[in-house]
């Protein structure tokens, strides 16, 4: 994925940021695909494994800081470097409107 900043429009995904797919998109397993894909009205998106990981625990109750330290422990990573992956990626996909803040959501 490529690197997508902010613009003062969208979202900042900060440590803070409780993420959720919206209503209208799915991550669903593919049978037929035998693969992960996110499911979005008119679009499908294709993550990789370490992405699905990721959007499997921005379930709402937990921080973006909160999936950091699960990945970092999970992985006995530096938890900086996991940051430095994770926090990108994970704006990438608000910007294209995959994910949604809680208390965004919960405002708009």
């Amino acid at each position: 994925m490529s690197v997508m900043t902010a613009t003062p429009e969208m979202k900042v995904v900060t440590e803070a940021s409780r993420l959720v797919m919206p209503r209208y998109a799915k991550l669903r397993f593919d049978k037929t695909r035998d693969r992960w894909v996110i499911l979005v009205p008119e679009r499908v998106l294709v993550p990789d494994e370490t992405a699905v990981e990721i959007l499997q625990l921005c379930d709402g109750t937990r921080t973006v800081g909160e999936v950091i330290d699960t990945l970092a422990q999970k992985y006995i990573a530096d938890r900086a470097t996991i940051a430095g992956d994770v926090i990108p990626m994970l704006q990438e996909l608000v910007g294209k409107s995959f994910l949604t803040d809680l208390a965004e959501e919960s405002h708009g």
